[in-house]
């Protein structure tokens, strides 16, 4: 399935459980969901197409079947082209359940730090919702996003006996495997009745070797005949390891991650400190005023 015109858009919704198939019948129904540039949008849920309608198309069964949740990635919205997962989510953020993930197989504007760009078939292109108290919490999440990511897929590949890959953290916003860079992060937030409401977007090449690499151009260097990543095997296992992580920044915060952030950067900053009393972040592009109306950070 693809979108046959650049102004008509295709959405499939898809829940883990009965719980979340009944908010997608419902976001269906009310036709709640918007396009972020008011193009057409064809909502469809999981049971009115056939699964995979391409052989690159997202599967969501196998991404539910590794998916092992009680918050995070439970409902899901995948398109095979969007504008951008953030621009989606970030517009119809108060019309969705926290943990909502919009997913990509393409996008024609994917955000980044400082830039937008036509993202390709075979990256790994997500964004999910989060809602915050703590304004400190809130400003390092970036930091718990990317280690999720490390610590993902290095899970995905032990659990298929594959060579691991140590992809590392890379100050501010950027995966990097090998030297090259193969993601990166970004997140925006409104804040809004005391809550910073956080638009988390991640890109990661899996199976795209342009611009620079990717993870399963690094393993066929090191094992020809290994089997290759999937992507949705990723995406579970990163909300699989987010969702520990996240309750460890809220509770602990975020020096009870000390240990593996110490083995996760690619070169650790100076300038980044774990201890909450002392937290400093140089090159921070957002003043974080609490009495605006929207904050963003680029991470």
């Amino acid at each position: 399935m693809d979108n046959s015109s650049s102004s008509t858009c295709t959405l499939i919704l898809s829940g883990y459980s009965a719980v979340e198939n009944e908010i997608a019948q419902s976001l269906k129904q009310s036709s709640s969901i918007k396009h972020p540039d008011d193009d057409e949008i064809t909502l469809l849920l999981e049971s009115e197409i056939s699964i995979p309608e391409k052989e690159n198309s997202f599967d969501q069964q196998l991404f539910f079947n590794n998916l092992s949740t009680n918050r995070f990635g439970r409902l899901l919205i995948w398109s095979p082209r969007l504008t951008s997962t953030q621009d989606f989510v970030s517009h119809n953020f108060y019309e969705l359940p926290i943990g909502t993930v919009c997913v990509a197989d393409t996008q024609s504007k994917g955000r980044g730090w400082l830039e937008a760009w036509e993202s390709p078939l075979g990256s790994l292109l997500f964004t999910f919702k989060v809602e915050m108290v703590d304004v400190g919490a809130a400003n390092k999440l970036q930091f718990v996003i990317s280690l999720a990511v490390t610590e993902a897929i290095k899970d995905v590949c032990q659990k298929n006996g594959l060579p691991v890959l140590d992809v590392k953290i890379k100050w501010p916003a950027y995966l990097y495997l090998n030297g090259q860079r193969v993601g990166g992060i970004l997140c925006n937030s409104t804040y809004k009745s005391k809550k910073f409401n956080i638009s988390a977007g991640i890109g990661l090449n899996v199976d795209n070797e342009k611009p620079t690499t990717c993870l399963n151009a690094v393993l066929r260097e090191l094992s020809p005949a290994a089997s290759q990543l999937r992507r949705e095997e990723i995406l579970a296992a990163f909300f699989n390891k987010f969702e520990s992580l996240y309750d460890l920044l809220i509770n602990q915060g975020l020096q009870s991650l000390e240990e593996l952030f110490d083995r996760a950067w690619h070169r650790r900053p100076s300038y980044f400190y774990l201890e909450d009393t002392s937290y400093v972040v140089l090159l921070l592009s957002a003043v974080i005023n609490c009495k605006s109306s929207a904050l963003t950070y680029f991470f």
